[in-house]
């Protein structure tokens, strides 16, 4: 157990009674943790896993205003979805950054009643798009933002002029629009960097992960995972922010049985593609086109490779889950309508991922018609329970916020800071001018110009105290001579952003898991240092290795052979 966790853990035995405790630690949880500690609100927040391990770490990796949800009629949602991506590209410059998309266009008039049909309630499938309805909902976009604009207005192409810029794209299209959303290169390390935010601003609360709460009599204990030891805990209320798993919660908590069920949640798959032929042919620009499903698939660049996705399946339970085979054919059967001319193979599929996306109840035929908006549930008890039902990434931070008002009118205090403007971790002071942060870190700590780039891209201006602790180690070599992490950057991880499992430190704190660049040797070297720092025996050393390995194939289709062909990949390099 870290020294990080038995502070926490020792606050919890010297005073176990909170204002509130929220229970799940994905983004919609931790974004209320934040917003009630800023308010001097004892909050405890707990998190059976690890923080964002569960559909937080399995996004699309986009943050955006939601264009198809015009077609829905939820302006609202627009409006709130393009005033917190503006938010992010501010308050997390380091983490959110701006991304073209372009959509192929190949009729002119289809689409047209979409959002009629949405309006008398037909839940099927729409019509394709054509260009007056996607030119249409382009102005709608751009005029939510007339007043406060960060991005370019959207433009139209021709068939020769889309060509001209991606002559593979798919063939009978005849215009291309292209508008700017953004994406989000670590949304699990944005997590946690609120939770740091959170420790340094608000040290009377407490954030545990590998955690479980139980109600025993008028209050609750909570149970460490990791030592089976519990304590006593109060609060005057609980949020239920467990997102696919919301209704097991309820019963869990308030001892309910048989209420009708809030979430229905529906199963995302996105795969991480190695193909330099695809990452060219983006040129820089994500691809939002329809299947011929009318479902809406994504393929941008992301961290030297590319993202693709997403399947929109309904689950019946909550469950981990991974990409199947199917689904994994689905998605590049979609890039082959997009991009015929690519061979794009399964072997090219270096990492995927998969999650439930905790929706609202829903008796829609096609899910895409499912709201992605948000709401809250009181249930009433000893202890109310306030429920977080829906949400997605972009919009965490709003949701957050209308879930702390209403347990602040609750429990009768006043709001002291807004965080519509509050810059997130490395986000703080980051610097307008670019590259001013990376010419920083090389002349202060004598940093290469290359480890200076990936630590601002990693860490924003948190980068300089990575550097300071690194500074103070004898450790800091590389791990792996083809990566930038070195095992002081690594302790620095382990001692400061709550890491308790190998799991956590490869797959939430570090991204060279999902970038396809975690080899066997990586592994064995993060494992080695975390033995080290955490003072584990031998034995459970290897058993967090072990299931580091099982994990990433079970749920991440990286097989023990390709782990080992990087090795010797890399190896050849070297020759």
């Amino acid at each position: 157990m870290s020294d990080q966790r038995q502070k926490n853990w020792d606050s919890i035995r010297g005073d176990g009674a909170f204002d509130v405790i929220v229970v799940g630690g994905g983004i919609n949880g931790v974004g209320v943790y934040r917003e009630l500690a800023l308010q001097e609100l004892r909050v405890l927040i707990v998190e059976r896993g690890d923080f964002c391990s569960g559909c937080s770490a399995a996004p699309s990796r986009m943050i955006h205003g939601g264009l198809r949800y015009l077609e829905n009629g939820e302006f609202n949602l627009v409006r709130e979805s393009l005033r917190e991506r503006d938010a992010l590209l501010k308050n997390a410059s380091h983490l959110v950054h701006p991304l073209p998309t372009v959509i192929p266009i190949n009729s002119i008039f289809s689409g047209l009643m979409n959002s009629a049909a949405s309006f008398f309630g037909i839940s099927g499938k729409p019509s394709s798009r054509g260009a007056i309805p996607i030119k249409i909902g382009l102005s709608l976009y751009d005029w939510v933002t007339r007043t406060s604009r960060l991005l370019p207005v959207h433009t139209f192409r021709s068939k020769s002029a889309t060509r001209a810029k991606w002559p593979e794209l798919m063939p009978g299209l005849k215009f291309s629009a292209t508008y700017h959303d953004a994406w989000i290169s670590h949304p699990e390390r944005l997590g946690i960097e609120l939770l740091t935010d959170v420790a340094r601003e608000a040290a009377q609360c407490v954030a545990l992960n590998y955690a479980e709460i139980r109600p025993a009599g008028d209050g609750f204990t909570v149970r460490n995972a990791l030592t089976n030891e519990t304590l006593p805990v109060s609060a005057r209320m609980i949020v239920n922010a467990t997102g696919a798993w919301l209704d097991d919660t309820i019963s869990q908590i308030s001892g309910k049985t048989g209420q009708e069920p809030l979430v229905s949640g529906t199963k995302g798959s996105h795969l991480i593609i190695d193909n330099p032929e695809l990452q060219a042919e983006l040129a820089g620009h994500m691809v939002y086109f329809e299947n011929s499903d009318g479902r809406v698939c994504i393929v941008f660049p992301y961290l030297g490779k590319v993202l693709a996705g997403s399947t929109d399946i309904r689950v019946k339970s909550a469950k981990r889950v991974s990409c199947t085979p199917e689904e994994q054919d689905y998605i590049l059967g979609s890039l082959q309508l997009v991009f015929p001319g690519i061979e794009i193979a399964s072997s090219d599929v270096v990492f995927s991922y998969a999650g439930i996306r905790p929706l609202p109840k829903s008796d829609h035929d096609f899910t895409g018609r499912i709201s992605r908006g948000h709401f809250t549930r009181r249930i009433e008890g000893t202890v109310p329970q306030l429920c977080m039902i829906g949400g997605k990434w972009t919009t965490f931070r709003a949701f957050a916020e209308q879930a702390a008002d209403e347990i602040l009118k609750e429990l009768n205090v006043r709001r002291k800071t807004a965080t519509l403007a509050l810059p997130i971790g490395g986000g703080k002071d980051y610097p307008r001018e670019k590259g001013a942060l990376e010419k920083e870190l090389v002349s202060t700590f004598g940093a290469t110009a290359e480890r200076s780039a990936y630590l601002a891209a990693v860490y924003g201006t948190n980068a300089r105290n990575v550097l300071r602790f690194c500074q103070l180690r004898d450790d800091d070599q590389l791990i792996d001579e083809a990566l930038p992490l070195t095992f002081a950057e690594a302790a620095y991880l382990i001692r400061h952003e709550f890491v308790e499992t190998l799991s956590d430190l490869v797959l939430r704190r570090t991204s060279f898991a999902i970038d396809g660049r975690l080899s066997r040797d990586l592994i064995d070297g993060l494992t080695a240092l975390l033995c080290k720092e955490l003072g584990l025996s031998a034995q459970d050393a290897d058993r967090q290795r072990s299931a580091l390995i099982d994990e990433l194939e079970a749920y991440h289709g990286v097989t023990g052979q390709m782990l080992e062909s990087r090795n010797l990949n890399r190896s050849k390099l070297c020759v």
